[in-house]
């Protein structure tokens, strides 16, 4: 209780330094005020378009974060076992871990259009951190407990859950959590790039057309919310598997 009165307390210092500065400035166009953007996204969630653009966002960034996570785990698994794979794969995770998001998503616009753009680039930004932290993790297996449960016979559920997934589960837990924002910062940046219709990056690129700076703090405030209810529920949902393998 005391944490959570502590965080209440440290936002309500920036919001009200927040208003403070924006009244200093006085001027709507450069910075509004935390009150105008509460105002505006109040109007903002009466509307039906809203919805449907934080459907269309959030199902194609999460998109891209599950075959991201999927296709990185995959990777990982092989790469582990193979060493041939992770050498042959490693050049390619590290491009991928280099390049600028803003000169692929212009390429990827040349491949696929706008609509799926954000499924694309998500899916990059997500498999070069899943694939690094569980390879990590596959490398500090404690070879022991592997010996082990096969010494005394564990049967092979029991010692993949024991002995496999209860260490790699903290590397996944972290690639999740890290992957998860910078799919939502990177696939709506891919839609501000690339304008789809409908989209919460479509939203954002008219903020900016428009000069309508309380809708660009309004739709910024949605995406950081989203990006975290989004995390809380995945790593929420991580823990309590985790939960379940230690009481077996």
């Amino acid at each position: 209780m005391k944490k959570i009165l502590m965080i209440a307390a440290s936002i309500l210092v920036w919001l009200i330094l927040w208003q403070i500065l924006a009244m200093c400035i006085d001027s709507k166009i450069i910075l509004v005020t935390p009150i105008d953007v509460a105002r505006r996204l109040w109007e903002l969630i009466r509307e039906e378009k809203f919805w449907k653009s934080i459907l269309f966002s959030m199902a194609r960034i999460l998109l891209g974060f599950a075959l991201g996570l999927t296709t990185g785990t995959v990777l990982a698994v092989v790469s582990g076992k193979v060493k041939f794979i992770r050498i042959l794969f490693a050049p390619l995770i590290s491009v991928m871990k280099s390049i600028p998001v803003a000169s692929f998503t212009i390429l990827a616009l040349i491949w696929i259009g706008s609509k799926d753009l954000s499924v694309l680039v998500s899916f990059l930004i997500c498999v070069p951190i899943v694939c690094a932290n569980m390879l990590e993790g596959i490398d500090n297996l404690d070879p022991n407990l592997e010996e082990m449960s096969r010494v005394f016979k564990i049967p092979f559920g029991r010692r993949f859950a024991g002995v496999y997934l209860s260490q790699l589960l903290p590397y996944f837990r972290s690639a999740s959590r890290l992957a998860i924002g910078l799919c939502w910062k990177s696939g709506i940046a891919a839609e501000v790039i690339g304008i789809p219709s409908g989209s919460i990056g479509e939203k954002l690129y008219m903020s900016k057309v428009y000069l309508e700076t309380a809708d660009l703090f309004a739709w910024t405030t949605v995406i950081i919310l989203l990006s975290w209810l989004c995390e809380r529920i995945f790593i929420s949902l991580v823990n309590l598997l985790q939960r379940r393998i230690e009481r077996m």
